[in-house]
């Protein structure tokens, strides 16, 4: 019972799966982050082009 116990409190797999999950729960917040940033950085260049494709439409009429 006693070696049972020791190897218990040796054992260190639990702790890199640990770290790994950390790792990718980091990773995540990262791209969700960029995609974020990109996504309104798109958005600003499609309205734009979109007001002068409606500008130019309104000129040629």
């Amino acid at each position: 019972m006693k070696s049972l116990i020791k190897r218990f409190a040796n054992d260190e797999s639990g702790a890199t799966a640990i770290e790994y999950g950390l790792i990718a729960g980091l990773l995540s917040i990262v791209i969700v982050g960029a995609v974020t940033a990109t996504g309104t950085s798109l958005s600003a260049i499609f309205t734009t082009i979109q007001t002068k494709m409606t500008g130019a439409a309104t000129a040629v009429k």
